[in-house]
Order: C-alpha cells, then sequence, then structure tokens
C-alpha cells in the first residue's frame, strides 16, 4: 500500500485549522467581544483591552478621574461571571498621574502598606484622610471587597488608581538563610 503525502498534509493542515480556527472564533465571539462590550459600555471606562489565557483574564483599562473602580470589578464579576468562568482577574489600568499625585502617593505609600500587613483597613481610610488635608483639592478614597482594596487618588484631571491585594503573597526560603 502506497501513502500519498500530498492528501495527508492536506487532511492535517484542514484540520488544524478547523480546529484552532473554531477555538480562536469561540473565544474571540463567544467570550472576548461580549466581556468587552460591557466593560466599555460601564460608566467611566475610555477603553478596555482583553487578554484571556487559561487561566487569567487580564483587562487592561483606561478610566476616566472618579470612576469607582471596586464597582466596576464588580460589575465584571456580576455580569461577566459566566464569562469569565472561574478564571483569575487581573487589572492593569493605565496611570494618568501627576507629579503632585505621585510625591503625595509616595508619602501616603508607608502608613498604608502598615494597615495592609496589619491588616487593619480602617487605618487606611485615616491616613488618606491625613494626607488629604495637607493637600486641598486632592480627592482620595478607598473602597475594598474580599480580594482587593482600592484606593483613587484625583486631583483635577489627573488620577492614580491604585489596587493593592488583601492576601500577601507568601514568602518561601531564602536563599542565604
Amino acid at each position: 500500500m502506497k501513502l500519498r503525502v500530498f492528501p495527508i498534509v492536506a487532511t492535517v493542515a484542514v484540520s488544524a485549522l478547523l480546529l484552532f480556527g473554531g477555538w480562536y472564533g469561540y473565544r474571540q465571539i463567544a467570550l472576548q467581544t461580549p466581556l468587552q462590550k460591557m466593560v466599555t459600555q460601564y460608566n467611566g471606562v475610555n477603553s478596555a483591552q482583553l487578554d484571556i489565557n487559561h487561566n487569567t483574564v487580564t483587562l487592561k483599562l483606561d478610566l476616566k478621574p472618579q470612576t469607582d473602580l471596586r464597582d466596576l470589578v464588580q460589575h465584571i464579576k456580576d455580569k461577566g461571571g459566566s464569562l469569565i468562568n472561574g478564571k483569575e482577574l487581573k487589572l492593569e489600568v493605565e496611570d494618568h498621574s501627576s507629579a503632585a499625585l505621585n510625591k503625595w502617593w509616595s508619602e501616603a505609600l508607608f502608613p498604608i502598606a502598615e494597615a495592609m500587613e496589619n491588616k487593619k483597613y480602617t487605618e487606611i481610610t485615616s491616613a488618606l484622610d491625613k494626607l488629604k488635608a495637607k493637600q486641598p483639592g486632592l480627592k482620595a478614597t478607598a473602597e475594598m471587597d474580599d480580594t482587593n482594596v482600592y484606593i483613587s487618588l484625583t486631583d483635577g484631571q489627573a488620577s492614580k488608581f491604585i489596587i493593592l491585594p488583601r492576601k500577601s503573597e507568601e514568602i518561601g526560603v531564602w536563599n542565604n538563610a
């Protein structure tokens, strides 16, 4: 029996095209497009880019100042929960901060990091209030859900959104210990 190479190669190529093309089409039409449409229609979202992998959904967001980030995340989990389907949601918010906001955040970083480390989340709002009193015109809010603490800083048109995970990373054994 003589095998013919061209029909075998053609069959493998068409099968691979159908398999991977079908997966790409499913991911694009059934997952990515509805999720992206839902996110971009949320009030305060300028644009959103999605990257859906096997275990994670990464959202790159461009937000307007005063956008309620915690509510946006809750909206995504509520309305898009079936699309995310147990995957880890990772958010990357585009930074539109100014030099004044960055300076203010560097002053607030130590008390907020200490509050996060000690799991005393109410100290975050008091730290923000103390530092907010030093800078007129600055609006700072802190909200949290079951996984993250969301801090929003706004000074006119400049804005900075910080997402702090409530569960800290575990430290392994040090090499030099």
